[in-house]
């Protein structure tokens, strides 16, 4: 039986009460606190990069499209369920992390990300053992080569930024620069480096809409991908992006960023 498919993205701040308990310094405001864990990574990297690892991320959204497999003329075609964030405006960053994991526990989908072995699924990982959650079917699902883990493996897990470039045997692009390459709306209007900016001034609400526009260009590349590698028909991919235009139109009017996603889409 396929299972569902989730095509998942994330957003994060860095976080402030691990900075802290890192720095040794309980005194220090939030940004001043995001501030200095900037300054401890520059000074750990030598200049290179201000980038926070893994651990020092907190998760302020966690946006996915959810499609499942039905049979069509030409084979299996993929339909969109549902494409939203988890939650809402006032959930915990806890609430967040039990929502995702508890979908693996509860239904094991297949999920989709760019960069989620890199960085989306280590911080999930991480975030949840500081809130000490529990997710046993993440470890006992699949076999030795299939599994959640399996970086070789897409079955459980496709990370289209390993499989295109062939786990780094070639170029790791950005999500942007393949979506260009494509003809597939990328980045719009916000950025990753927005967010944490957004977060400090309570734009919850349009952090989570930055994060499903995101999670569109993942599904389209997707898709490409599915119809490249033979998973998908000609006629299927087909009618599976004229889905996902159809879905995106009828959210349209409730949810501007969407509308603004599909007018940058233009015609395909």
């Amino acid at each position: 039986m396929r299972r569902d498919v989730i095509v998942f993205d994330i957003e994060t701040v860095p976080d402030a009460d691990a900075t802290r308990r890192l720095l040794g310094l309980s005194d220090l405001r939030d940004a001043e606190a995001r501030d200095a864990l900037s300054d401890y990574f520059l000074e750990k990297t030598e200049g290179r990069n201000d980038f926070p690892r893994q651990p020092f991320h907190q998760v302020a959204a966690i946006s996915y499209a959810q499609l499942v497999f039905e049979p069509g003329e030409e084979g299996p075609e993929l339909v969109i369920r549902r494409l939203g964030s988890g939650g809402d405006t006032k959930s915990s960053e806890r609430d967040l992390l039990e929502g995702f994991f508890g979908l693996i526990e509860k239904r094991a989908p297949r999920l989709v990300s760019f960069n989620g072995r890199g960085f989306d699924i280590p911080v999930l990982k991480y975030r949840a053992m500081v809130h000490g959650l529990s997710c046993p079917r993440w470890f006992s699902e699949g076999d030795r080569w299939n599994s959640y883990d399996s970086r070789y493996s897409s079955e459980y897990h496709v990370d289209l930024l390993e499989v295109l470039s062939d786990h780094g045997a070639s170029a790791r692009c950005s999500m942007h620069e393949v979506a260009s390459a494509f003809g597939i709306p990328g980045k719009l209007d916000t950025a990753g480096d927005d967010v944490r900016g957004m977060f400090e001034a309570g734009q919850i609400e349009a952090i989570r809409n930055y994060c499903e526009t995101d999670v569109c260009t993942t599904l389209l590349l997707f898709l490409r991908w599915q119809l490249f590698s033979g998973a998908l028909s000609q006629g299927a991919y087909a009618r599976s992006v004229l889905g996902l235009r159809h879905y995106l139109e009828s959210e349209s009017e409730a949810r501007p960023h969407l509308g603004e996603f599909l007018t940058a889409w233009g015609e395909e």
